[in-house]
């Protein structure tokens, strides 16, 4: 009786389907190659150069993931979006100190490699790069069998941005009377998707056929907003002082993130629309305003806080930039009061 030696894919590994990926992969970061890049994909480090129009760069680094969304990516089989969140998510963090996105990483890790799967989410990726002028310089595709059940993945991703010194953000000079403004969100984005699962759960055979123009699934699925571009615009033209990226812990916990603690802002409620969306998540869920306001964006994905003379001009550029403004509230004393107060 011969037995042969075990190989690696014979263990669950198959260096040949990593090797298809990689070669999947190669033109879609190639389309977000930008200056800086020295060396990108297929090295075992990325090179990149900070641009020399810097004079004193600051790095500014975020990492995210996409969370439980993905538990309906795979149910749902639409991954060709979750990418652009992974981006999205770390982009937009990085925005709000002022910072211009350089470079990305990814990591994708799953039990089985499914190459058309994989290429797809790393598609999303690369996408998100391209549309927040950042390049995708690197990765890393980990298969490991028995750590993820059939046809689930993983994704975190890494992103680097620069900002010179002087045009940090810190939200250091927000004072009383400025005015918060609002960017509208593309819906739910990346967070409170534990309480959207269980909406649909709840709701069983009763699903809406659209929400917002779109079917029930796209809805659900819209990937977040990437804000960079049109932001780091408004930011060449206009003194803003603070931004908030609206995410995990909505308005109420992460306007206060970039508030002096002796603020507050208080948001004036009804003054940007709620969609039929966040409508049918909140009657579906039977939670009240305070607890949306601190689960989802509930509308808003991105806050801007600018002088009060300033900001109908702010707004202007944003919108001609194709973003929904919305005034939605003003920066007073905290007083003995919460930090964010709806009313």
């Amino acid at each position: 009786m011969c037995i042969r030696d075990t190989s690696y894919k014979d263990a669950g590994v198959d260096i040949d389907a990593g090797d298809a990926l990689v070669e999947r992969i190669k033109p879609l970061a190639k389309k977000t190659m930008r200056e800086g890049v020295l060396a990108g994909i297929g090295g075992f480090g990325a090179l990149f150069e900070v641009p020399k129009r810097y004079k004193e760069p600051v790095l500014v680094s975020g990492t995210d993931g996409v969370g439980t969304k993905l538990k309906l990516a795979f149910e749902w089989n639409m991954h060709d979006t979750v990418g652009i969140d992974l981006v999205a998510m770390s982009v937009n963090d990085v925005l709000v100190q002022g910072a211009e996105p350089l470079f990305f990483l990814d990591y994708f890790a799953c039990g089985k490699l499914d190459v058309d799967t994989a290429a797809a989410v790393v598609g999303g990726i690369a996408k998100g790069c391209e549309l927040s002028g950042c390049a995708l310089i690197g990765g890393e595709t980990a298969e490991m069998p028995g750590m993820y059940p059939a046809g689930e993945y993983d994704l975190a991703g890494f992103c680097v941005g620069a900002v010179e010194k002087s045009k940090i953000l810190t939200g250091k000079n927000v004072a009383a009377g400025d005015v918060v403004l609002g960017l509208a969100s593309h819906g739910v984005h990346s967070n409170g998707f534990s309480l959207v699962r269980k909406c649909i759960e709840r709701a069983g055979a009763n699903l809406p056929a659209t929400l917002d123009g779109l079917p029930f699934r796209e809805a659900v699925m819209k990937p977040t907003r990437l804000y960079v571009k049109n932001v780091l615009a408004a930011l060449q033209q206009h003194p803003v002082k603070a931004l908030a990226h609206i995410t995990g812990g909505g308005l109420l916990e992460n306007i206060p993130r970039v508030l002096p603690g002796a603020l507050a802002a208080h948001l004036v409620k009804g003054s940007w629309p709620q969609t039929e969306l966040f409508a049918w998540l909140q009657k579906t869920a039977g939670i009240d305003d305070i607890e949306m306001n601190r689960t989802f964006n509930n509308g808003i994905g991105m806050v801007v806080v600018i002088a009060a003379d300033q900001a109908a001009a702010c707004a202007a550029t944003l919108r001609g930039l194709g973003e929904s403004v919305h005034a939605i509230g003003r920066i007073a004393p905290r007083g003995n009061g919460a930090p964010v107060v709806v009313a």
